[in-house]
């Protein structure tokens, strides 16, 4: 089977489907898809609110609400979104129901029409969170979370606040993709750590700060790069003592004194070389943050699967099989294709949104669990062989199905922009509930107000403010020493102030727990806001674009000569040829290796 070079009919660049690709369609008996795997994933991220929560009324008016009138409840969806939304206490119940909603197929027009005016009258929940714990009104796709606050995208979160991508991890504060970790503080991509503090992608470690890429070590500041080591400063070796002697030199407690240590530490970390893909114990991938994992190809942020394609943000465990354009969860699912946030056992679903719990063989659906054979429904659980809500015989179903599908060809959704959603594609993003800006694909696919409405997106400008705030962030106490109880009260202004590009909400609050664990582990108060701390550690990711590159090994150093090799290379004294795809850019600054001459390097 030889492979086939498309023209993306969003980007207008050409991509390769090569003979995996098509075997995989081929299995899911799905056409091959006329976006690029970017353009794809974007599409699908914008459907996707990871981390925004809004104050609305519940549109629910029966029994339980009071004088006829919804509640006050906090929501994914903004109170000007085109949806019905009532608060999930109400929506998992049999209060309502979704059949009621229920509309035969009209083939005089676009089925994706019709999926769009179903989804516009059903109720959604206000937050997509499974098996909720105490104190987690303030969470948003999560599975088993705990006493937890405004923390997003995860599963057995315990403790644990401003933080997204978390898994089975406790006690973990503005944090960003870490699994079974415990008690870390401003970090990105961990596994297995614990009191790890303003670090990155290390693995199997304990006490850690300002360390980058370290595994199995502990009782290590401002390291980088380093295996199985213990009591290093700078990357310098040291007794127990003596390391013990020297960290008490620092002013951990001090906000001037932290910042000047992130810009000493990440100044060392651009010293020493990256292996172009970040991850540990896997077997053929490609992409970038991939943990112990095999047949993974052009994904990223993902753990412990095999045989994926395309995907993004699959971590919750047990790990995923045989998906490919998979956004956002995970938890044992096989056989997914063109799906975001959907977990929990599914199989063999495709173009879905949020469809989860033990479901199989469901299409273009949205918010439905416990079911199967579904096509184009909202809001089901535990139905079978409906479609737009209504219920149908078997052979009744199956018939329609395929007919709806030919229809879906013979006359498709086209968008503002005149792209073409045939039978095989994901919704289109101007059917999304949220506004783009609002959403996962912002922080990949950043786009100005301007760019977004001209492709025909909605845009969510920043909430006029109603509040003012009482305290200045320059104005707080530097030390966690002189901080008193009674900020908790106080509404702090940002220091971004609204004006950066990361949904900044201008100011913010230190609630009590959060000032606890501050004092627990003496560090000082934080300057910014939720939002702007999430944006500020993102900068330590990479984006999901793959750039073809040589290894910067220049043969005894690095091709910037800021890094002096510490081992003989295979190559000698020459350059490493050594090419490969990674998600660093050639304007970004770090130094980036081949596996073995990075290999070289850490052992």
């Amino acid at each position: 089977m030889e492979q086939e070079t498309r023209t993306c009919q969003n980007c207008k660049t050409p991509f390769v489907i090569d003979e995996d690709d098509q075997n995989f369609y081929k299995q899911l008996e799905v056409p091959p898809p006329t976006f690029c795997w970017l353009c794809r994933a974007e599409r699908r991220m914008a459907w996707r609110n990871e981390r925004s929560l809004f104050k609305r009324k519940s549109d629910f008016s029966g029994p339980s609400a009071s004088s006829g009138q919804g509640r006050d409840i906090f929501s994914a969806f903004s109170p000007d979104a085109p949806v019905t939304v009532y608060e999930k206490e109400v929506w998992l119940t049999d209060q309502w129901d979704p059949m009621t909603y229920g509309r035969d197929v009209e083939f005089s027009r676009p089925f994706l029409e019709q999926f769009r005016d179903l989804l516009h009258v059903v109720p959604l929940k206000n937050l997509n969170v499974v098996n909720a714990g105490v104190d987690t009104d303030y969470v948003n796709n999560f599975t088993d979370p705990k006493n937890c606050y405004l923390t997003f995208n995860g599963k057995g979160g315990e403790d644990c606040m401003y933080g997204n991508g978390i898994t089975h991890s406790k006690e973990c504060v503005d944090t960003s993709n870490v699994g079974k970790s415990e008690k870390c503080y401003e970090s990105f991509w961990l596994t297995s750590c614990s009191g790890t503090f303003f670090s990155s992608q290390c693995e199997n470690s304990y006490n850690l700060a300002f360390s980058k890429d370290c595994v199995g070590c502990n009782d290590c500041f401002g390291c980088v790069g380093l295996r199985r080591k213990s009591y290093c400063l700078w990357n310098e070796q040291f007794t127990k003592e003596e390391y013990a002697k020297r960290l008490a030199t620092y002013n951990l407690g001090s906000y001037r004194a932290i910042e000047e240590l992130k810009a000493r530490a990440k100044a060392l970390w651009l010293t020493f070389p990256v292996k172009y893909i970040e991850g540990y114990q896997n077997t053929g991938v490609s992409g970038n943050y991939i943990d112990h994992s095999k047949n993974v190809r052009q994904s990223f942020l993902i753990r412990e699967s095999e045989n994926l394609r395309y995907c993004q943000y699959v971590q919750e465990l047990p790990g995923s099989r045989y998906c490919y354009d998979y956004t956002a969860w995970g938890d044992s699912n096989e056989f997914i294709y063109e799906c975001s946030a959907c977990g929990i056992g599914t199989n063999r679903i495709k173009f879905c949104y949020n469809v989860q719990e033990n479901v199989h063989d469901i299409e273009y659906s949205y918010m439905c669990s416990g079911s199967s054979d579904l096509f184009g429904c909202v809001g089901l659980r535990k139905k079978q062989y409906c479609i737009l809500n209504k219920q149908y015989e078997k052979g009744e179903y199956e018939a329609l199905v395929k007919k709806i599908k030919e229809s879906m060809d013979a006359m498709p959704y086209t968008d503002a922009k005149g792209r073409v959603y045939k039978y095989g594609e994901f919704f289109p993003i101007e059917l999304s509930p949220f506004a783009y800006n609002e959403t996962l694909a912002q922080e990949y696919f950043p786009k100005t107000k301007e760019e977004a409405l001209a492709e025909g997106y909605t845009w969510r400008d920043a909430a006029e403010k109603n509040y003012v705030p009482t305290v200045a962030a320059h104005e707080l106490p530097d030390n966690i020493n002189d901080v008193q109880d009674r900020v908790t009260g106080e509404v702090i202004g940002c220091l971004h102030d609204q004006q950066c590009n990361d949904q900044c909400t201008g100011a913010f609050r230190i609630v009590p727990q959060e000032l606890q664990f501050y004092r627990k582990v003496r560090l000082p108060l934080p300057r910014l806001c939720p939002s702007c701390r999430h944006a500020v550690r993102n900068l330590e990711r990479s984006k999901l674009q793959l750039y073809p590159r040589t290894c910067q090994c220049a043969g005894s150093i690095s091709a910037n000569g800021a890094h002096k090799n510490l081992a003989a290379h295979s190559h000698a004294t020459s350059p490493c040829p050594n090419r490969f795809e990674t998600s660093y850019p050639p304007e970004r600054p770090e130094i980036i290796y081949c596996e073995a001459c990075y290999q070289a390097e850490v052992a």
